[in-house]
């Protein structure tokens, strides 16, 4: 089996963009006071440096989505159960969270003692980012 990849270089942008948007709604808006409650950081102010470094790692994990959408719809297809693109871009967006994100978050609060609605907190975000950056990566391959 053959499989090409045909990078959007514009939708990895838009899904970087779309996720720093809603990290934006999610912790400075919708779920403001429990995370500052939660962390006891009252007064977010990040330097250009650290908004650079997460930008740059948010288009890694579009970058890698991307090719774990392609390889999940190539599997599909060549054992005769094609999907459409929004469906295996939320399986993507799901499995990513599930097997890499929601488990190296859970170490990380259980050796930093940090709470557990931290960790749902952040956990929620992720999930739902990863769903959002799946659907705009597989609506533009």
């Amino acid at each position: 089996m053959h499989v090409d990849i045909h990078l959007n270089h514009l939708a990895l942008l838009v899904a970087a963009v779309a996720t720093y948007a809603l990290a934006a709604l999610w912790y400075g808006v919708i779920f403001a006071k429990p995370w500052q409650r939660l962390t006891g950081i009252t007064d977010m102010k990040p330097s250009i440096g650290n908004v650079v470094l997460v930008f740059v790692a948010t288009l890694v994990m579009a970058f890698v989505l991307y090719h774990s959408i392609v390889f999940g719809d190539a599997f599909f297809e060549a054992h005769g159960a094609p999907m459409s693109r929004v469906a295996g871009g939320l399986m993507g967006g799901f499995f990513g969270w599930l097997g890499y994100v929601a488990p190296v978050t859970l170490c990380t609060k259980l050796y930093e003692k940090k709470p557990w609605g931290l960790w749902l907190l952040d956990n929620g975000f992720w999930l739902v980012a990863l769903l959002v950056m799946g659907t705009i990566l597989s609506l533009w391959m």
